[in-house]
């Protein structure tokens, strides 16, 4: 991994023999930049660039730090729309520049952000771009060698006229390593991170953390305890590789626990479609499908890094491979969900809410002896999520949750950390839309259209959620009350929404980390 450190002396630093060997200058008026060693360059630039400060530039710059500066706007920040990701983007551009060019120590030089509540966490959203855009596959590390993928070794980070203190480092290297975590099993090929393979992966991730790792693979007791899951791996079974499991994490911090974090994560490590397979091509890309698993295996190994105080995590990953075969599960199947709901099944690929129903009734139980408990699950779930918002996270909140104000609170982190959120509604017609048609079954997994074709097509899976796990029977009007969120991240899990070749975001991880276990670089 890339070693970040706060530099303080840039004008030192920025200069050849300083220890970097390129200067990357990122902000919303590079010319302007207020250092006096690089101002000849920016001036000469400038004066010969009418658009100079529209894109990424490379200026050769004798007596800089390996005669190298890069210049990387961010474009405009004043108008309305504009937010802190511009800042992300940019630092991500600018360190791919430098690299690119043969840079191996980069100094980040940043522009002080507008005096805007918009962009109060800007410094730590440009370091966690600039370590995005480094990022490079599992496989293409194993296969080369890191030296060879992520060559960068070092970014000394300064902002102009102030500094980054030890607190946005730390912070910043924690939630970094969450999103590698989480880029690594989402992003990498299914025979490689197959469900075996996925959870030993993580086992290896939180060795020397103060976190609990269980992994359940036992096909009886799996069978016994996560029937739906097992209906979606029942077709995997032959192939031992291919086995489900069920990864189980626990973080409990010292001191007092205020909250408990209850997350169900989809692990589809492969997902065909099972017997309603995707035809026209839409399988490319579907090893993608474990996200959700992944961003919150992430979430708890950043928190537990940083030591958060007074939130205890649990979560289960449901990490399953949904094949086709003879033994493959049907539509028209009735399944009896842990929480004993009889579910019958209205379409195969709509598999990751029967994953999410069992993790999720196990959760139920363990959240009835937590202290002030809130449940989620995370997952990449509907082609509708993308359709409907694009490259943004969804939230969504049962009652008690949105008495709590939990989704707000995921919008609210999110734009302060460029890691932004849609919040959406659970109606009656989504409750409608699962009802039995007979006294054969007590809901309906899904219609037979794409989710992409379906109105409410994001929504009402929420509503099998709530009743296939049993949480119905908790909501505002209950003796016991708990707050479930929602969270649907099918357009925000792949850069551009490019399932088969898009970068795995690791998203909604630092919104999570922040708005939920109260972990801020600068609070």
């Amino acid at each position: 991994m890339t070693r970040i450190l706060a530099v303080r002396s840039p004008e030192k630093a920025a200069a050849a023999g300083g220890g970097f060997d390129a200067v990357v200058l990122v902000g919303h008026a590079p010319a302007a930049a207020d250092l006096a060693l690089l101002r000849p360059f920016l001036r000469a630039a400038a004066a010969a660039d009418a658009k100079f400060a529209s894109g990424v530039s490379m200026l050769p710059a004798a007596g800089i730090a390996g005669n190298r500066l890069v210049v990387s706007p961010t474009g405009p920040l004043g108008r309305d729309h504009d937010d802190v990701r511009r800042h992300a983007e940019a630092a991500g551009k600018g360190l791919r520049r430098a690299r690119d060019a043969g840079a191996r120590d980069v100094l980040l030089l940043l522009q002080p952000a507008p005096n805007d509540a918009r962009y109060a966490e800007a410094v730590s959203a440009a370091i966690l771009g600039a370590l995005g855009a480094l990022w490079e596959p599992l496989e293409a590390r194993e296969a080369l060698g890191p030296s060879v993928t992520e060559p960068v070794r070092r970014i000394g980070v300064h902002v102009l006229g102030g500094e980054v203190d030890a607190r946005t480092i730390a912070w910043a290297e924690a939630a970094d390593a969450g999103l590698r975590l989480a880029r690594d099993l989402a992003g990498t090929e299914p025979e490689r991170m197959a469900p075996p393979r996925f959870a030993q992966f993580v086992q290896k991730a939180f060795r020397g953390l103060p976190v609990k790792v269980a992994v359940q693979k036992d096909v009886k007791k799996l069978t016994k305890d996560y029937p739906l899951l097992m209906a979606v791996a029942r077709a995997s079974l032959p192939v031992a590789r291919h086995r489900p499991c069920v990864v189980r994490l626990e973080y409990t911090p010292k001191g007092r626990i205020e909250r408990t974090l209850l997350f169900a994560g989809k692990g589809l490590t492969y997902d065909t479609g099972g017997a309603d397979l995707k035809t026209g091509g839409v399988m490319a890309g579907m090893s993608r499908d474990k996200g959700g698993a992944a961003a919150v295996a992430g979430l708890v190994l950043a928190a537990a890094m940083l030591k958060t105080k007074g939130v205890r995590i649990v979560a289960e990953l449901g990490v399953v491979r949904n094949s086709i075969g003879s033994d493959a599960f049907v539509s028209d199947e009735i399944v009896t969900s842990h929480a004993g709901c009889r579910v019958r099944i209205g379409n195969t690929d709509a598999e990751g809410r029967l994953v999410l129903a069992d993790l999720l009734s196990h959760l139920r139980f363990d959240a009835a002896k937590a202290d002030a408990p809130r449940l989620f699950t995370v997952a990449t779930l509907t082609g509708h999520a993308g359709r409907a918002v694009g490259p943004y996270n969804i939230a969504l909140d049962n009652g008690p949750a949105r008495a709590l104000g939990t989704a707000e609170s995921l919008a609210a982190a999110g734009d302060r950390h460029g890691d932004p959120f849609e919040v959406s509604r659970l109606r009656r017609e989504d409750f409608d839309f699962v009802q039995p048609r007979s006294r054969a079954d007590d809901v309906l997994s899904c219609n037979n259209a794409p989710s992409s074709a379906t109105a409410r097509g994001h929504q009402f899976p929420m509503a099998f959620l709530c009743l296939a796990s049993g949480l119905h029977k908790h909501g505002g009007d209950s003796a016991v009350p708990l707050p479930f969120t929602h969270v649907d991240i099918g357009g925000s899990g792949c850069e551009g929404g490019d399932w088969q070749h898009g970068r795995p975001t690791g998203r909604p991880l630092v919104a999570m980390l922040t708005a939920l276990c109260g972990a801020s670089p600068t609070a």
